[in-house]
């Protein structure tokens, strides 16, 4: 077990937690802008992308959490940081989301 771990490592960690909070935020007020304007696309479809995009949010920031707890934890046991698997979700959601706005937009 390392005595002392480098606060860079610590910090860049923080920062990366911090960057995918502001995108769960991003992803959260997307979601509320689209309930609050009245846009002219069936109302189904708006509260669809909006439950998708703050679900998303949702599990975006307790993603962050999980992988800011499972670094912090590698970096003072000194073993290598798990593999990241949240980027894939959150391009999963993000993608289906541009898809549908591109479709409604288009008809």
């Amino acid at each position: 077990m390392p005595e002392d771990v480098d606060p860079r490592y610590t910090l860049a960690n923080e920062r990366t937690y911090l960057a995918w909070i502001r995108t769960a935020l991003g992803m959260l007020a997307a979601a509320a802008g689209l309930v609050a304007v009245d846009l002219p696309w069936p109302a189904v479809a708006v509260r669809a992308l909006a439950i998708v995009l703050a679900t998303a949010a949702g599990a975006s920031a307790f993603l962050a959490w999980d992988r800011w707890r499972k670094v912090e934890a590698a970096l003072a046991a000194g073993t290598p940081a798990p593999p990241p698997r949240a980027h894939i979700a959150l391009t999963l959601a993000v993608g289906a989301v541009s898809a549908i706005v591109v479709i409604l937009i288009l008809f």
